[in-house]
């Protein structure tokens, strides 16, 4: 019983250490977080439809789940959404490969469907 309890206690302390941790996260950083969580969540929805109709055009399922998954990537991994892999690259530059790597992802997925 005591250990259940102590379990408990630990979970209740990491999620308060968490939780304010990400309070002090800027807000430009949680918009972030809101567009990657909405691209996987939108990946989500797509397989339990598929699941639940069926997957005739696979070619379409595959290609939004990939341009869902892969958007969240990009964003996730960009120089412009996290500074901390190059210092030294100007925000405009950073911004620039972003949207120019989503455009090949994009045309890549529009390929793949034919």
């Amino acid at each position: 019983m005591g250990r259940t309890s102590s379990t408990k206690e630990d979970a209740g302390a990491l999620f308060h250490s968490l939780r304010s941790a990400y309070a002090a996260t800027p807000v430009n950083l949680k918009i972030i977080d809101l567009y990657v969580g909405f691209a996987i969540f939108t990946a989500l929805i797509q397989v339990v439809y598929m699941a639940m109709v069926g997957s005739f055009p696979f070619n379409s399922f595959l290609s939004g789940v990939l341009s869902c998954v892969g958007t969240a990537v990009l964003a996730g991994k960009s120089n412009f959404l996290s500074p901390l892999f190059a210092k030294d690259l100007p925000p405009e530059r950073a911004f620039a490969d972003f949207v120019l790597c989503n455009l090949v992802l994009h045309l890549v997925i529009m390929n793949f469907l034919g």
